[in-house]
């Protein structure tokens, strides 16, 4: 409204743009912005700064971790491969054993079997040749007593007597 009654008033020409209180203001406006915006750009930079060197040590360390997890993740699928081809390794040398305890196992069934058989047989043949000494001796005891008792059945002269029990002692060392 001051404007306007200025404006309506016909001497108010006269004192020109130096005189109007709103172009001190504007004047005043632009002085402490440059003032306050040299003082706020340098803190504004300085802050920039800052924020701008906190983030590239951010991403640097970002990157030294990402490189870290990049080398760990190498290492432990190489321990991984390395622990699946020794399981293997194991698990086919755990067959292989088992196959030859497997084998051993059957030739020592084999041998232990063998042996048994043989020793049955052995048995055996030591059986039969006790029960063929024994068949042997027994005939020979009832062949020397049926000889003798048929000798002196038919030969009753003391004379021939002894010569046939000499005969008859002398039997069982011959035929044996």
């Amino acid at each position: 409204m001051i404007g306007t009654a200025w404006a309506a008033d016909p001497n108010a020409g006269h004192g020109g743009l130096f005189s109007d209180p709103g172009f001190w203001v504007a004047v005043a406006f632009v002085i402490f912005f440059a003032l306050a915006g040299k003082v706020l750009w340098v803190r504004i930079s300085e802050l920039l700064d800052k924020r701008a060197g906190a983030i590239a040590r951010a991403l640097s360390d970002a990157e030294r971790l990402r490189a870290e997890a990049l080398k760990a993740k190498a290492d432990a699928e190489r321990t991984l491969s390395q622990a699946a081809s020794e399981g293997a390794a194991i698990l086919q040398q755990a067959k292989e054993e088992a196959e030859r305890m497997q084998a051993r196992a059957a030739a020592n069934l084999q041998s232990a079997v063998a042996l048994r058989e043989q020793q049955a047989l052995d048995r055996i043949a030591q059986s039969e040749a006790a029960a063929t000494k024994q068949v042997r001796n027994t005939a020979v005891d009832v062949a020397l007593s049926a000889t003798r008792a048929l000798l002196r059945e038919q030969v009753g002269s003391p004379g021939t007597a002894r010569h046939i029990d000499d005969a008859i002692a002398e039997l069982p060392r011959r035929l044996h």
